[in-house]
């Protein structure tokens, strides 16, 4: 081992059998409507910035994303990241989605939609159609179809009206007024399923005449500018049909193609604003039809079976589909001269025809959602917008294979005006042929945490799943000298693990959190609505036995106003002897003492600084500093001092007491997501998902400070294992930027400044976000250890230096010191072309390059572990990294469709 380098000692465990969920919706928000009379200055000709995503799962939940970017209009390598997690009921799924504005005139004043004005609804294949509380994460209500199962919804263009299709063949129309929902009334029944459903181009509503005298308020009145003419609908009868929105009568029907003794499905349908009606069938076939006469226009054979979804481009001159035959397949609007003196009927007499111009295969199982950003708005051709074509639109795509795929959509046309910036910096090209898409990497667990824990001291390794959690334990190493790099990797409890407990359990919703304390003996998990924990004690053939504590849960609800005891985020103090539990209806902090066998577990002190509301300017917490003399009776100090002010004159620590309940009035709705623990058990920091992060001194037990609002969600927060600073704060944003915060003396250091503001573009412009970061625990006497026994420390492997980082994302480990610059060479080590990027020698250890060295860079890269699922120190210099490869997780699924051709090799 060379003397310039720290030499880790990895398990590299795939034996987690986790499994993400399919992708079976996506959404993005809609549009504003413009105003008829121009009142309003519509911005129809500016780009709008990249508002969220909603993507569905299988399992039930459903994640709220946010697009990266340092402005709403710029590129973002690491494209849109899951915000926050709507938890679903156990068991549930979900089928559809929709978005709409709460106040549509609220939404034409801002640039991006925000979550406070959104409403968001799904069905999961029954007859229950879910509104969601996003503030609170939670089913806010539902509402029967009273027609059987939805197969479809799809709200109008003026967010006032939800459009139901139900299994009895009957369109249900459901009123948004008011921010209610309520039934409105019921469209004529058919005898076929209702399989999908797209609202016709509103129309201007014509004004009544007023009297001379009387007073006008239509300028107050511009959400009723707008009026609906009709829908249209995807049968099970291999036909489309045409209602009269006012009437509720069919209108007329138009026939698709079928095979004789089978009934084709048409499982979706879109409309242009010029009133063309574009639908996609069980048999593959794409068709365009003349909403005025109904009959087809034209007819494409784009896929080799069904189709299961389509999205219009952001102009309407494009047309994207997919479906079983895992292809997205682009169909575009191509003008033609027309001949104005023919007159001839068989002459098309529009200006263009569609043509089908790429098809590209972007997943490896069935497709199952498609979106665009920007949306389309199938507005007449006098209000059509027209975005610029210098930033390309995103294609967003899922389904089977878990993850969703984004991809520059932008059209050949648009490159003649200029160059077309790539939003997601895949390439240099943006056209939707030519571009790189990108993969946007599956978690394991809600807000992109990881529901992987480790137990350093027993050597036990949590996952936990929708309904349940295992446990397995990790061999010594020492056990494992004599034995091959293949045998240590290899299955089996010989051979480096064993699984030693196995548990299901009876939950309301999927689980959200878990933990294991440091020793082994407790075992904590929690659905939305209750908490349970275990205690362990270990059997004589090594298994684990659990035995539940009984009074936890009515203990830890006897301290919150409500009668939910579930919990967004739980942590065991480094020695085993305390619970953090953070509440998931509240955002409390509950600081919990296990007790001992004679004193059962109790409350220590409630938190509630996170549902606090300040003030907030812009989602940016804006508090001026108290000056020396001020008494500190406020919730906490977030003063940052600098290291030439004296701590002691800024804002000394809170003694207010927080275990008063605060004023309804004055909370604020936020989820805590991520919490961490110092080493020595005195520190304590919580962050949110509107982007504060809190300390608590344990000790104390009590707030210490506040951190400001930060620009990105925080994903990865742990303190340095620095003995001589053991508060020392690491966050790790959403967009790849670090922070460093000296949580004593209250302040960002200016040692750690020059790296963080200097980043390598390498490590900032990674494509997968930074999802947790590690820290080589620190070890006792290690001189003397490695000097009395050499052989051991080669066997073990050699911790890395002090203030030495480790973080890791979906595909990427990354070395940092974070005492030093970021040096040169764009920060990272300049290696060969061909040469591997970490080099593993004999034993399976990886050499991770050390500072001092002349040819080192602080940043150092490590891609061949993917896709990780967790990565921690189990011991001082052996690392636990978690895969699942995406391999074995597909060989779970059923075959994907493929249809050999005669004579293709």
């Amino acid at each position: 081992m060379a003397e310039s380098s720290s030499t880790l000692a990895v398990h590299r465990c795939r034996f987690v059998d986790f499994t993400p969920s399919a992708v079976t919706a996506l959404c993005f928000p809609p549009l504003p409507l413009p105003s008829v009379k121009g009142k309003k200055a519509a911005n129809n000709q500016a780009f709008p910035g990249f508002g969220p995503l909603v993507i569905g799962r299988a399992n039930g939940n459903i994640e709220l994303c946010e697009w990266t970017g340092s402005g709403p209009r710029s590129q973002a390598p690491q494209a849109w990241v899951v915000r926050k997690t709507l938890v679903g009921p156990y068991p549930s799924k979900v089928e559809s989605l929709a978005l709409t504005f709460r106040s549509p005139r609220k939404a034409a004043q801002e640039d991006i939609p925000s979550w406070s004005n959104l409403r968001l609804f799904s069905s999961g294949g029954g007859s229950e159609l879910v509104e969601w509380d996003i503030e609170k994460g939670c089913i806010k209500r539902t509402l029967n179809s009273q027609g059987g199962p939805i197969w479809s919804i799809a709200p109008n263009h003026t967010s006032t009206i939800l459009a139901l299709g139900c299994e009895d063949g009957s369109v249900r129309l459901i009123s948004l007024l008011y921010d209610e929902l309520s039934h409105l009334r019921r469209l004529d029944r058919v005898k076929s399923r209702i399989l999908s459903i797209a609202w016709g181009p509103p129309v201007p509503r014509q004004k009544k005449e007023q009297k001379p005298g009387a007073e006008s308020d239509s300028d107050d009145d511009d959400d009723d500018e707008w009026s609906d003419s009709w829908l249209v609908t995807g049968c099970s009868d291999s036909s489309l049909r045409k209602l009269n929105f006012a009437t509720g009568r069919v209108l007329d029907r138009m026939g698709t193609d079928k095979i004789r003794g089978e009934r084709t499905l048409v499982w979706a349908v879109g409309v242009l604003g010029d009133g063309t009606i574009v639908s996609g069938d069980s048999m593959g076939n794409v068709k365009f039809w003349d909403s005025k006469t109904c009959t087809q226009l034209q007819s494409f054979q784009g896929h080799a079976a069904d189709i299961l979804c389509l999205t219009i481009g952001p102009d309407g001159t494009a047309v994207y589909t997919s479906g079983v035959d895992q292809k997205v397949t682009q169909f575009s609007y191509v003008k033609t001269a027309r001949s104005e003196t023919n007159p001839s009927p068989l002459v098309p007499r529009t200006a263009g025809r569609w043509a089908q111009t790429s098809s590209r295969r972007l997943h490896s199982h069935d497709v199952r959602a498609l979106a665009i950003w920007p949306p389309y708005t199938p507005l007449p051709p006098a209000h059509a917008r027209h975005f610029p074509a210098d930033v390309a639109p995103v294609l967003a795509s899922g389904g089977l294979d878990m993850s969703v795929v984004v991809t520059p959509a932008a059209l050949p046309t648009a490159t003649l005006a200029g160059k077309v910036a790539n939003p997601l910096a895949t390439s240099t090209s943006a056209t939707f042929e030519d571009a790189y898409h990108r993969r946007l990497a599956y978690t394991s667990g809600p807000a992109s945490a990881s529901a992987v824990h480790l137990a350093r001291g027993a050597r036990l390794l949590m996952c936990t799943r929708d309904a349940g959690l295992t446990v397995w334990r990790i061999a010594p190493r020492q056990q494992q000298r004599s034995e091959e790099e293949e045998g240590w990797e290899a299955q089996g409890a010989q051979d480096g693990w064993e699984r030693v407990l196995d548990m299901d359990l009876n939950v309301q919703t999927n689980v959200v959190a878990g933990a294991i304390s440091d020793d082994g003996k407790w075992v904590a998990v929690a659905d939305w609505y209750e908490t349970k924990l275990f205690q362990l004690t270990e059997e004589k053939n090594g298994d684990l036995k659990p035995r539940r504590i009984r009074t936890f849960a009515s203990m830890v609800q006897s301290q919150l106003p409500g009668s939910s005891s579930g919990a967004s985020s739980l942590l065991f103090t480094p020695d085993s002897s305390k619970l953090v539990l953070a509440t998931s209806a509240s955002a409390t902090v509950l600081i919990i003492d296990l007790g001992s066998v004679e004193r059962p577990p109790r409350v220590l002190r409630k938190f509630e600084q996170h549902s606090i509301r300040e003030g907030i300017v812009n989602g940016r917490v804006v508090r001026g500093k108290r000056h020396a003399g001020t008494s500190a009776n406020t919730d906490g100090d977030i003063d940052m001092t600098t290291e030439s002010q004296d701590p002691s004159n800024s804002a000394s620590e809170s003694d207010s007491d927080s275990d008063s309940d605060v004023e309804s009035s004055k909370r604020v709705l936020t989820t805590i997501t991520r919490m961490a623990v110092s080493a020595d058990g005195q520190w304590l920091a919580t962050a949110n998902d509107h982007r504060r992060t809190h300390v608590f001194n344990l000790d104390a037990v009590q707030h210490h400070s506040a951190l400001p609002t930060l620009a990105a969600p925080v994903h990865a927060l742990a303190f340095a294992a620095d003995p001589a600073a053991p508060g020392m704060l690491v966050l790790g944003l959403a967009d790849n930027a670090l922070e460093v915060y000296d949580v004593e003396a209250r302040t960002f250091p200016r040692w750690a400044r020059a790296l963080v503001q200097a980043l390598p573009q390498r490590f900032v412009r990674l494509h997968d976000p930074v999802l947790g970061v590690a820290f080589d625990a620190a070890r006792e006497g290690q001189e003397d250890a490695d000097a009395e026994n050499a052989d051991g420390a080669e066997a073990e492997g050699r911790q890395l230096p002090a203030r030495t980082a480790l973080f890791w994302g979906a595909t990427w480990l990354c070395k940092v010191n974070l005492a030093e610059r970021a040096g040169g060479a764009g920060g990272f080590e300049k290696r060969r072309r061909g040469k591997r990027k970490a080099d593993a020698n004999a034993n399976g250890r990886v050499e991770v390059g050390d500072p001092a060295s002349e040819q080192q860079r602080n940043f150092k890269l490590i891609t061949h572990y993917r896709p990780l699922l967790f990565v921690d120190f189990v011991a001082p210099g052996e690392l636990v990294v978690v895969e699942r490869p995406l391999v074995d997780v597909l060989a779970k699924l059923p075959p994907a469709y493929f249809k050999p051709k005669y004579g293709a090799s």
